[in-house]
C-alpha cells in the first residue's frame, strides 16, 4: 500500500498549477482531482489505466502534489509560465479532512527503477503509487480516487480554506502585475488573510546580497 506522508504543523505539501486553476481552488474551497490519461509520463498514466482495467473501475482520478520545498524543477516543469501558481497547504488539515472520504487512498509514490523493477512483484493496489526513479525529485505526494459504480472525468473534493496557508505567484509574473493579482485573490470571500508572494527563486536580492556586500 502507499506510504503515508509525515504529518506534523510544520508539514506542507504544494499544488504547483495556473491561476485560474488556483483561484478555483480558493473561491469553491475543493481540491481537484482529474483523468490521469492527459499526464506526460504516459509511463506514470499506463499504470493507472491498468490498475482501473483490471479492477473494472468506471472512473479512477488523481491529483499531484509535492511534497518538497520549493524547487526551479517544480516551477519549469509544472508552473514555468508567468500565470503559474504555488499552492502551499497544511498537510496535517488536508490529511484529516480528506482520508475518511469513501473511494479516496492517499500517499507518496515509490520511486523505482527498471532494474529493480524486474525483481519485484507489484501488488495491484501499488498501481497508482509508483514511478519510475527518474521522477524522485518530485517527492510526489498523490491523491487518487477510485469508483466501480460512478464515470466521472473529475471530482471536487471539498477542503477546508484554513489548509491554505499561502499563495506563491510565479518568478516569471512582471513585478508590475503582482500588486493586481493580489488584490484579485484577496478579494476572494475569506481569502484576505492569505499570504500572496511572487517566487523570488530565480531573483533574490538577499541572495545577491551576500556578494554585494562583501569587503
Amino acid at each position: 500500500m502507499p506510504q503515508p506522508a509525515k504529518s506534523g504543523p510544520r508539514a506542507y505539501l504544494r499544488r504547483y498549477t495556473h491561476l485560474p486553476a488556483a483561484l478555483h481552488m480558493l473561491r469553491n474551497r475543493t481540491l481537484t482531482l482529474l483523468d490521469p490519461s492527459t499526464w506526460d509520463d504516459s509511463n506514470d498514466s499506463f499504470y493507472v489505466s491498468e490498475y482501473k482495467r483490471r479492477k473494472k473501475l468506471k472512473t479512477a482520478l488523481a491529483v499531484c502534489l509535492s511534497g518538497s520545498d520549493e524547487t526551479y524543477h517544480h516551477w519549469k516543469v509544472f508552473a514555468g509560465h508567468a500565470s503559474g501558481v504555488c499552492i502551499r497547504l497544511r498537510q496535517g488539515m488536508l490529511l484529516k479532512t480528506i482520508n475518511n472520504i469513501s473511494g479516496i487512498t492517499v500517499g507518496t509514490m515509490d520511486y523505482c527503477t527498471v532494474t529493480e523493477a524486474r525483481h519485484r512483484v507489484l501488488p495491484l493496489e501499488e498501481y497508482p503509487f509508483i514511478k519510475r526513479a527518474a521522477f524522485i525529485d518530485e517527492k510526489e505526494f498523490r491523491v487518487f480516487y477510485e469508483s466501480a459504480t460512478k464515470s466521472l472525468s473529475s471530482l471536487e473534493v471539498p477542503i477546508p480554506l484554513g489548509c491554505i496557508s499561502r499563495v506563491t505567484l510565479s518568478p516569471w509574473l512582471p513585478k508590475n502585475l503582482i500588486p493586481a493579482t493580489k488584490e484579485l485573490i484577496h478579494s476572494i470571500d475569506g481569502c484576505s488573510h492569505i499570504e500572496v508572494v511572487r517566487s523570488t527563486i530565480i531573483s533574490s536580492e538577499e541572495w545577491k546580497n551576500f556578494v554585494r556586500n562583501v569587503v
